[in-house]
């Protein structure tokens, strides 16, 4: 079941949006060689614990997780596609890494993610983070009243693909309102003039993954939560909390 927002309660979700904006930024920011990933949660924690937030994300169990996930960030790293688990591990020159976040506050949730460098880029990371944010853009371009699921999902789908890219099969974005995860889904790929027609009130987390090696596989690490591209090759992740209005699309995740 989809729940239509009000336009005050669109408003209220921005409080959230605000407060994952502020942490992405305040974990880029730390994010340098040497910085650890369990470092870079803590700074999160600091960032939702000053607002008085909580995170959907610590102690989140789904049904294909063998244990809670113990942080309030993903931190996926070079071929970590998404749900990356922060640990021991310290960034290294040149590391490409995604950074997914949530934050709760007054009953409403935001959720977006960034992907960046580290050190000394590589030509062909920047491209592919580049890409990941066009997409993330024909997407949010996409979510207007009118329009369907479908038209997201291949506005999303064709900048991937276009560019080469693989495409996690059977991941994408969903609905988020109270809770993190509602209806509906929303496909990175698929046709257009498909799937529930988009009207003003629905809040989607939009979130395109790609993977540079063009295969849309992956495999999931031992922690039952990290999933990586089965080749090895890279992968780049962004997402922003939009909220579809008589305007036009509105970014609840952006500063």
């Amino acid at each position: 079941m989809v729940e239509l927002k009000t336009a005050e309660s669109i408003e209220a979700m921005r409080a959230p949006g605000r407060v994952v904006a502020r942490a992405l930024a305040a974990v880029r920011e730390a994010a340098r060689v040497g910085a650890g990933l369990e470092d870079l949660d803590r700074v999160a924690r600091g960032v939702l614990a000053e607002a008085g937030a909580s995170s959907p994300f610590l102690g989140y169990r789904p049904e294909f997780a063998p244990v809670p996930f113990p942080a309030v960030i993903c931190t996926s790293v070079n071929d970590a596609i998404v749900h990356g688990v922060p640990d021991g591990y310290r960034l290294r020159d040149g590391d490409l890494v995604s950074i997914d976040c949530g934050a709760e506050l007054g009953g409403w949730v935001g959720d977006a993610a960034v992907s960046f460098t580290v050190g000394r880029p590589r030509p062909a990371d920047l491209r592919l983070i580049e890409t990941a944010e066009a997409a993330l853009a024909a997407g949010v371009a996409a979510a207007v009243p009118g329009n369907r699921i479908g038209d997201i999902a291949h506005a999303i789908g064709t900048v991937c693909r276009s560019a080469g890219y693989g495409v996690p099969d059977g991941f994408g974005g969903h609905g988020i309102g109270r809770s993190m995860h509602e209806d509906p889904g929303v496909p990175n790929e698929g046709r257009p003039g498909r799937g529930m027609k988009l009207r003003p009130g629905m809040v989607l987390a939009i979130e395109p993954m790609l993977v540079a090696g063009g295969t849309d596989d992956y495999r999931c690490d031992g922690d039952g939560w990290t999933l990586r591209t089965v080749d090895g090759s890279r992968a780049a992740h962004a997402e922003h909390t939009v909220a579809i209005t008589v305007d036009g699309p509105r970014i609840l995740t952006a500063l």
